[in-house]
């Protein structure tokens, strides 16, 4: 892969996949979130802001499901730096097919693992930190492959920076509005996920979004390998 981030052209099938991937970060979190006690699988940032409060002893806040939640997430990245370095003078189809069928498993494993699981009670707590570790080591996959990506503007997972740039890129900050459309796309694609999320875990079940989370993930891929421009070898 080269240093720089890469600027794909408008029919470049990543960038639909990759805002896809966005809305499944909603499905995602809907379910931790909601479902998990407050736990983030997708997006650290707000599990170490809350594994403080939690050694502050703030009530409601325990310690070893944001533990979890982080090293599950290193553990699925570190995995991932190796397979996208396996993967390099092979074709970027096969490295993004190879990471969707991993992510997708592993979502499957958790909606499997969520059936049964009580969300109003926690219990039993086997199964809570089975989802936490399953959907952790997802999630640090994906982004891992993401990074090793480098597509501007689309991390499918934080928006932090995508925000940012929407406000210091802009004509009003005297800016050319680079990649707007794309970063407007990020922004409500997993506002979207994370409402089809958060509806299908009150009237359906924490396993619904999980499911459908590792469907998109692995048939959004596979569409995405059709094109043409998925033939080119990994670098």
């Amino acid at each position: 892969m080269s240093a720089s981030p890469s600027r794909p052209s408008v029919s470049d099938p990543r960038v639909p996949l990759l805002l896809l991937l966005s809305a499944t970060t909603g499905l995602v979190d809907a379910a931790s979130v909601l479902g998990l006690g407050k736990v983030f699988t997708a997006n650290m940032t707000g599990n170490v802001v809350f594994l403080g409060f939690a050694a502050a002893g703030a009530p409601g806040f325990k310690v070893m499901p944001f533990v979890a939640a982080i090293i599950s997430f290193m553990i699925g990245a570190t995995i991932a730096g190796r397979a996208g370095k396996a993967h390099v003078g092979k074709t970027e189809r096969r490295w993004l097919l190879t990471a969707a069928a991993a992510e997708a498993a592993l979502l499957w494993a958790a909606a499997g693992v969520a059936i049964g699981f009580d969300v109003a009670t926690q219990t039993p707590e086997v199964r809570l930190f089975a989802i936490i570790a399953l959907t952790g080591l997802a999630m640090g996959f994906r982004n891992a492959t993401i990074r090793q990506l480098k597509v501007a503007d689309l991390t499918t997972t934080v928006l932090t920076l995508t925000l940012t740039g929407l406000g210091a890129d802009s004509s009003a900050a005297g800016g050319s509005n680079p990649n707007w459309p794309r970063r407007i796309g990020a922004v409500l694609a997993i506002f979207v996920g994370a409402a089809i999320g958060a509806w299908l875990m009150v009237h359906v079940g924490i396993a619904s979004p999980l499911a459908l989370a590792g469907a998109l993930v692995l048939f959004g891929t596979m569409a995405c390998s059709l094109h043409p421009a998925s033939a080119k070898l990994v670098s």
